[in-house]
């Protein structure tokens, strides 16, 4: 029996699927591959199968993770590999099986990529405009959270954001609170730029990687 780490991307039209649905797909391709998949005992037995932190719905991943448990401890790196790529859709590919290293309660940040589209609008202009409004005191827009909605001022964790005009646009790169404690979800930057700026442009946003406390990549 060995425990594995997973590693994939969600991208393409696999960003508009929910976790559920992430789960369910992870379990029938599993099954599809035919790999000895673990499952606790007892009168209810359920797969072994664990996500680092799930996406929220329209966000893409380029370094996403998911931990299974299996009974053949024979299967290689490739195998494993290829055996779910063959039962996956296109947009949910594999690109790597390693043995779990951190544990996903260690995980505090997440970085971001956002390509904005300005809409005729010049992106050295809007970059200079989402500066100025990220460098002010405060920062404040409504969240979600489980006990309702809060204002949150945004402002604290904004020091590692980063805004750039390119030909067609405007990137954002990020390094946002993830996890347990804190979550600042990324579309509440696209929140602030709408509330303050009047900016509601279209973002493609991408996690591109976990982070623990000290800023040591996920692995």
């Amino acid at each position: 029996m060995k425990n594995v780490r997973v590693w994939f991307k969600k991208i393409g039209t696999a960003r508009y699927i929910s976790h559920l649905d992430l789960n369910r797909c992870m379990l029938r391709a599993i099954h599809k591959a035919k790999l000895p998949l673990w499952y606790t005992q007892g009168y209810n037995p359920h797969a072994f199968i664990t996500f680092a932190l799930p996406l929220s719905l329209g966000i893409g991943g380029e370094r996403e993770s998911m931990d299974i448990r299996l009974d053949d401890d024979d299967l290689t790196r490739e195998e494993l590999i290829e055996k779910l790529n063959s039962a996956l859709p296109n947009d949910i590919p594999v690109f790597d099986v390693t043995e779990p290293v951190m544990k996903p309660g260690q995980i505090a940040y997440a970085s971001y990529l956002m390509e904005l589209e300005t809409q005729g609008r010049s992106p050295e202009e809007t970059a200079a405009a989402i500066r100025e409004l990220f460098n002010r005191e405060t920062v404040v827009v409504p969240k979600h959270t489980k006990n309702g909605m809060i204002d949150l001022d945004l402002r604290p964790y904004l020091d590692r954001t980063v805004v750039a005009a390119r030909d067609d646009g405007v990137e954002i790169s990020a390094m946002l609170p993830a996890g347990s404690t804190m979550n600042v979800n990324p579309s509440l930057l696209c929140d602030t730029m709408k509330k303050y700026l009047l900016l509601d442009l279209y973002s493609d946003i991408r996690r591109i990687n976990l982070y623990d406390a000290d800023f040591k990549i996920f692995e």
